[in-house]
């Protein structure tokens, strides 16, 4: 029987979603709850990998086991209750054993968030820049990667992307309350740290390091030495899985 969580968590204290070797990851948290609660092995596939300290507002996986769940309700309780209070269980719910939490996904939304004056409570969940950012020149600037397909400006070396074709349907700057600008940027997919690279690029944008043209050219040119340093993790939240 298959089964999709939805699931939300803050990836501060982990090193990510993936399971690894030496070091903390959602993924083997949530596979060691869900293994206790059902006295059975689950391994747990996600919608996609986050790096350390991204997060997640809004997360799929699924999983397999030997049984049918009597109430998936039920478990989803208990399953919060032993977890850590920084990962959460939102739902589960019976699909097809064919269905796929990462290959089934057809669209995709990050939201990355900048805090324009020094806060202490929003350290972990935004990157705090104070200098003064031009808005409306990021705004220029994303305009451009509505209109682009190859995202190898911004693809991290190593990945081994067997495509680095992105279809995008929004990148926007949205200034919010209490000084916070986020921007929202939804794709069918993403690359490898594609998004903290486009961020850290556009800020040089709102900080005059670079004109809309220059960051045009950057995008067009498929070099990946070209873009800025990636923004910081923690203010990068996966927000939205459509299938």
């Amino acid at each position: 029987m298959r089964y999709f969580i939805q699931l939300s968590y803050k990836g501060t204290a982990y090193c990510g979603w993936q399971r690894q070797p030496n070091a903390r990851s959602v993924q083997q948290t949530i596979e060691e709850a869900l293994s206790t609660l059902m006295h059975e092995q689950i391994e747990i596939v996600g919608a996609g990998r986050t790096d350390t300290g991204v997060h997640a507002a809004f997360y799929v996986a699924h999983f397999d086991c030997a049984a049918p769940i009597a109430d998936t309700s039920k478990l989803a309780y208990h399953l919060n209750a032993i977890l850590p209070g920084d990962i959460a269980c939102r739902s589960i719910y019976p699909v097809s054993d064919s269905a796929h939490a990462r290959f089934d996904a057809v669209e995709r939304e990050y939201r990355y968030y900048i805090q324009t004056h020094k806060d202490p409570f929003s350290r972990e969940s935004a990157w705090q820049i104070t200098t003064p950012l031009d808005i409306d020149a990021m705004n220029e600037a994303a305009r451009v990667l509505l209109a682009t397909e190859d995202f190898t400006s911004f693809a991290k070396l190593g990945s081994n992307n067997t495509t680095n074709i992105c279809h995008i349907y929004r990148a926007e700057w949205v200034q919010i309350e209490c000084g916070m600008v986020v921007f929202i940027f939804r794709a069918n997919r993403f690359l490898r740290n594609m998004v903290r690279a486009v961020v850290g690029t556009l800020v040089d944008v709102g900080r005059g390091k670079l004109t809309p043209a220059e960051f045009a050219d950057i995008v067009a040119s498929r070099d990946l030495s070209r873009s800025s340093s990636s923004a910081p993790a923690a203010g990068l939240f996966l927000t939205d899985v459509k299938y």
